[in-house]
Parts: structure tokens; sequence; C-alpha cells
């Protein structure tokens, strides 16, 4: 024994149990995430279930568990049920103890009607109309005519989304434009010149022109809106309760007890892609969350343009440049200090120096007269990824250093012997050299980044943003707009929603997708790392 712990043979089996350990849990953390997250657009069976005291239900079951007050002998058991219908009961889940169940069934005839409001409807289809007039009644006719026109009505409802986001948008940032011209040219020239009373009438002329176009296009979507609520299904509820629903308020409609595998394939591949493409809705709660994965990505690509610039360059001036000494020494403990602030103080800085001193001062010169409402005084997704950007530099520059620190000193020496200058000999040999340590650092930062919330809620970072910050309009790229984050989505479903129950299986995919999308860029960044190691190692150099 007194070998064994004096030959260190204990302290490796004690660090490679720990390691195993490590593995395990993180193991164990993904599996779960990953089995949630991927287990919630799978659809379920409904079953219908009539209570002892005569009330009947139905609803999808979710989880089964003993009993909260049974006895650890003999444990009665509940289930946790999907009764949907917010609008009728208001809540999505209810618990049913198995003992007060009289009994139960899996009726053919259940359907599931994912609404574009109130989340999703279990219960049946009674009839389908369209004004006064009955076009099917009953639950399958109603089910084979509802399904040849839910197309037509989904196509009409993203006509009306078009025309109210599009044309009718463009037209009020059209008309806002020429608004902010007017004030612009009251405040920079004499409205008493010839030339500023001509382009005034010209700025009018056009406003009236576009008011014109406006008013024609609110009369269409006016007509269109009328026309999207002249066809509507009956839907009932389990206890017998009817209501009336436009079909253009419908995106999906399926029975699950009369689906097979493949059908609920297919279906679970649609419901996974509508969740990836699609744009959030009821609180975020229900739909997709497209605009967060696009806010995501794009804010980890700005932050890092503006990190490992920054990050590279004060490395090679403090290791290959600076004179080394007491200053310099000091430099470095502060860097690697600063890697350790708390990441809601550096929002806190964001916050004043980027949105209120820069931001402000640039509205100050270059956008006078949309004054006092903000243009790059208030957060934006440049704003937020700059924040970032401090708040990882420091992990960059220890990185940076570490690879440069790295290639040794006589391929410095023996490139200037040959008649290299210094800058050649730093950008033709020690970078490409230490460009594994630099996208170490960027891997590092992203990893980092990408999960970060509290910064975010400072600078920019909204619970939905209308529009994203690229689209079709010059100049296409609009940093200056608000915009969704994965992080900052998960802590509102899973912290701010009213309806808990409701946000958790939404809380588990986001959780899944967010962790995809960060080891997705890790590989990316692993996988050209490697290749520039092999490409550049310290043998071919």
């Amino acid at each position: 024994m007194q070998s064994f712990r004096g030959n260190g043979v204990s302290f490796i089996w004690l660090s490679a149990s720990m390691t195993a350990l490590c593995l395990l849990m993180i193991a164990g953390l993904l599996g779960f995430i990953l089995v949630k997250g991927l287990s919630v657009f799978w659809p379920r069976e409904i079953l219908e279930i009539e209570l002892m005291d005569g009330t009947k239900l139905l609803g999808e079951v979710w989880n089964r568990e003993p009993a909260p007050d049974s006895p650890t002998d003999k444990p009665r058991y509940r289930q946790r049920m999907k009764i949907g219908n917010r609008d009728f009961w208001g809540l999505d889940f209810r618990w049913v103890d198995e003992e007060d169940i009289q009994q139960q069934r899996l009726p053919d005839s259940a359907v599931v009607v994912e609404r574009r409001a109130w989340g999703d409807f279990i219960g049946y289809l009674r009839e389908l109309r369209r004004e006064d007039a009955v076009i099917a009644k009953g639950a399958w006719p109603t089910a084979e005519a509802l399904a040849s026109r839910l197309g037509r009505c989904q196509e009409l409802y993203q006509n009306i989304l078009s025309l109210e986001k599009e044309q009718i948008g463009g037209v009020n940032r059209a008309l806002e434009k020429s608004r902010l011209q007017i004030i612009r040219l009251a405040l920079s020239e004499d409205t008493t010149q010839a030339i500023t009373q001509e382009k005034l009438q010209t700025l009018r002329l056009r406003r009236k022109s576009l008011q014109a176009t406006y008013d024609g296009l609110e009369e269409r979507l006016t007509a269109l809106r009328a026309q999207s609520q002249s066809e509507w299904v009956l839907l009932q509820a389990a206890d017998g309760t009817t209501k009336a629903w436009p079909l253009v308020g419908i995106v999906r409609v399926y029975h699950p007890n009369i689906l097979n595998k493949l059908d609920k394939a297919t279906l679970y591949g649609r419901r996974l892609w509508a969740f990836l493409s699609d744009e959030p809705r009821e609180a975020n709660l229900e739909g997709g969350i497209f605009p967060a994965i696009f806010g995501t990505v794009l804010m980890v690509i700005i932050m890092s343009l503006a990190m490992v610039p920054l990050g590279v360059m004060a490395a090679i001036y403090m290791r290959e440049f600076a004179r080394q000494g007491a200053f310099l020494r000091a430099v470095r403990i502060a860097v690697n200090n600063l890697a350790g602030v708390p990441s809601i103080v550096v929002g806190v800085f964001g916050l004043g120096f980027f949105i209120y001193i820069a931001g402000g001062t640039i509205d100050q010169l270059f956008f006078a007269e949309a004054l006092p409402t903000p243009t790059f005084g208030t957060g934006g997704i440049l704003w937020a990824s700059l924040t970032l950007a401090l708040l990882t530099v420091p992990v960059v520059i220890v990185a940076v250093e570490e690879g440069l620190a790295a290639v040794p000193t006589h391929i410095r020496e023996g490139s200037m012997a040959l008649g290299a200058t210094r800058i050649e000999t730093l950008f033709r040999l020690v970078l490409p050299a230490a460009s594994p340590g630099i996208l170490t650092g960027l891997i590092l930062a992203i990893a980092r980044a990408a999960g970060e919330v509290a910064p975010l809620m400072l600078t920019g970072v909204v619970k939905l943003a209308p529009t994203l910050p690229i689209d079709s309009r010059f100049p296409f790229l609009h940093l200056e707009r608000k915009f969704m984050h994965l992080g900052f989505h998960i802590y509102d479903v899973g912290f701010q929603s009213p309806n808990v129950e409701a946000a958790v299986p939404m809380v588990y995919a986001t959780t899944l997708l967010l962790i995809l999308i960060i080891i997705c860029l890790n590989l990316f960044a692993f996988k050209l790392r490697s290749r520039l190691r092999r490409r550049f190692s310290i043998g071919q150099l």
C-alpha cells in the first residue's frame, strides 16, 4: 500500500475517476436535454377519460408519477395530461389521479388543431361553414373538407402578412423618411430660400402621393381580413362546449390516434422544421424561433469581426514589440483580471459608453431630425456585439500570446538573418505558426459569448423583434435594430412566462438548439485549427 501511494498510481486513478465522472455528468445532461428537446414535436395519442364524477377530459398523456400523498409501500399514480384549449380552461395541463378514472379510450375522430392564437385545440370537428352556408357536417366530412381548404386559407394569411409588413410597412417607412427629410431641411437651411422651398414642395407632394397609396393598401387589407373571416370551423371540446374558429387562424390539423409510424415521423419533421423556420407566436410559447437563431448567429459573427482584430493586435504588440518590464507585467495582470469581470458589469459599461455616449453622439451628428426618438442611442445588435467583444477580448489576448510564445525564437532570428524584415517575419512565419492559438482564443470566446444573457438584456436584446437586422432594403444590414437571442429566449420563456407548464417544452427545445449551435461553431473552428496546424506546423517552417 505504501508503494502504491508512493509511486503516484493512486493519484492517477483518482484523476481518471474524476475525469470519467465529469464526462458521465456531461453526457447525462446532454442526453437528458436531447431526449426532452426532441420529444416535444412527436405527436402523442389523444386519450379520452371519464372521471368518477362524470367529468370528461381529452388530452395527451405527457408523464406518469406517484401521487405526492400516496404511501410508499403502495403508491397511487397520477397522470399529467395536456388538455390544451387554453381559451376554454385557462390552462394547458392537468393532473388526473388514476383512481378517479372510470373509463378511458382512444377515439379515432379526436383531433389536434394547431392555432395561431390560444395554443392547440384538442377535441372534435363538428362542421365547416362559409358565412351562413354549411359546407360539411360531422367529424370526418368536416376533416376532409377542411384539408382541401386549409392550404388556400394559409395562403390568404400569408398574403395579409405580406401586405401588412412589406407593402404597408414600406409605405410607412417612406412616409417617415420624407417627414425626417422635411425636418432636416428646416434644421439645416434657410427656409426662405427658393431652392429650399422647392425641395419642401417636392417632399410634400411625395407625402401626399404616399398617403394615397397607403389608403388604397388599407382598403385592400380590410377586404382581405373580411374574406379571411368568411370560412370557419365549429370545434367541440370534451365536455361538449363548442367554439367557432376561422380557418385563417389554423396552422395544422391532424388526427394522432389514426396515424401510423411513417405518418407520425412525417408530421414530426414538419413540426420540427416549423420550429426552426417560423416566427414565434403566443408570447413565444408557440411557433418557431428563427429570429432568435438568426440574431444569435449574426451577433456572434459581428462580435468575432470586432474581437479578433483587437485581441490579435494587442497580443502581437505585447509579445513582439513592447519592451518587457514591470509595466507590461502589470498590463498582463490587468488583462487576466479583466477576463474575470462579471458579465453584468461589462453590460453596464456597454450601456453607458456605447449606447449613451457613442450612440447619443451619433444621433446628435447624423440623426438630429429624428430626435428625441433615438436611432443609435438605444439598444441594438451593434452595441450588444461590441459589448460581448469587450467581454471576450481578454480571452483572445491570452490565447494569442501563448500561441506567439510557442513559436521558437530561432525561426524569427533565421528569417531576419536571411534579409526579411520584422513585419515580413511576423506575417509570413510567426502568425501562420500561431494561427492554431488564435483560433483557440476564438473558440473559447464564442463558447462563452453565445450563451451570455446578462449584458444583452442591457444592450439590445428583446422578447420579440418585429424585423430582422438584415433585409432587402438599403443598407441591407441594419445594425441599430434590436434582435432576439436564444439565451434570452430561454430565460424569457422559462422564467417570465405566465404559463409555466406550457413553457417547459419550448425551454427544452430551445436549450437543445442553442447547445447544437455552439457545438457546430466550435467544431468548425476546431476543424479549421487542425488544418492550419497541419499546414503551418513548426517542422514545415
